[in-house]
């Protein structure tokens, strides 16, 4: 199979993937409302949880079998990958390039627009896994292992191919945003992807980008679990400040 054939059947993949996981809603609904002992928002939520789960599931395994008829899929870059143990190590310093990044470019947008911080995207599924925590599967794991296939491997690797690694990196980085539809936190979403484009064009591997993205994905995911225990721990720590001073 045509790398351009292989692109374009992971992609239609892709974007089957997200529409059926709203339609697998419908029936899913009807399957939760005969627990009588969930509230119609707790339905709802599992609905959400296990559609996004079952298709992303299925999206995988269609990548893996489109994938492995192709030989070679993973070569972009010439010249010899990073080793294993290398690559860990660039995995994790993609996760801190992507988090202060993504810090970075928050700041930029409410310094420049105005835009306050926060993805509704992410508050709402954050909610969704309190109630069905199998959807942290979905957004640990599915999510950048998809992503990172398509947006890093795909757009940025064929793009690269065809031009260089500055037009690759923003025009992926940029679909990526768009993607997410939260416009107006374009600069957001660029910022990880931009850095794990870098890291995966210096590890020759998207072990490394996918790496990064797991971290920073389950980073998030434990963060929005636990904000109001930090919260309170933040609370305590003004008090015990204010009463030693």
């Amino acid at each position: 199979m045509k790398n351009w054939k292989i692109y374009i059947a992971l992609i239609i993949t892709y974007i089957i993937m997200h529409i059926s996981s709203i339609f697998a809603t419908i029936p899913l609904l009807s399957y939760f409302s005969k627990d009588f002992s969930l509230t119609e928002q707790e339905i709802g939520f599992h609905a959400a949880a296990w559609s996004l789960f079952l298709t992303n599931l299925a999206a995988a395994i269609v990548f893996f079998l489109f994938i492995r008829r192709k030989k070679g899929f993973f070569k972009v870059f010439s010249g010899k990958p990073s080793s294993f143990g290398a690559t860990i190590l660039w995995g994790i310093l993609a996760f801190f390039l992507a988090l202060f990044g993504q810090m970075f470019a928050g700041l930029l947008e409410m310094a420049l627009f105005g835009i306050e911080a926060g993805s509704d995207n992410t508050a709402i599924l954050s909610e969704i896994a309190k109630i069905s925590p199998i959807i942290i599967i979905s957004m640990v794991i599915f999510a950048p292992l998809l992503e990172e296939i398509i947006f890093r491997r795909v757009l940025f690797g064929g793009l690269y191919n065809k031009t260089n690694f500055w037009i690759a990196a923003i025009v992926s980085a940029l679909v990526f945003a768009v993607v997410h539809n939260e416009l107006e936190h374009t600069l957001v979403y660029m910022a990880p992807a931009l850095a794990f484009s870098f890291v995966y064009y210096k590890t020759k591997r998207l072990l490394a980008p996918m790496i990064g993205h797991f971290l920073m994905n389950g980073f998030v995911v434990v963060i929005q679990l636990n904000y109001d225990k930090i919260m309170e721990l933040q609370e305590l720590q003004q008090s015990l400040i204010a009463f030693f001073q």
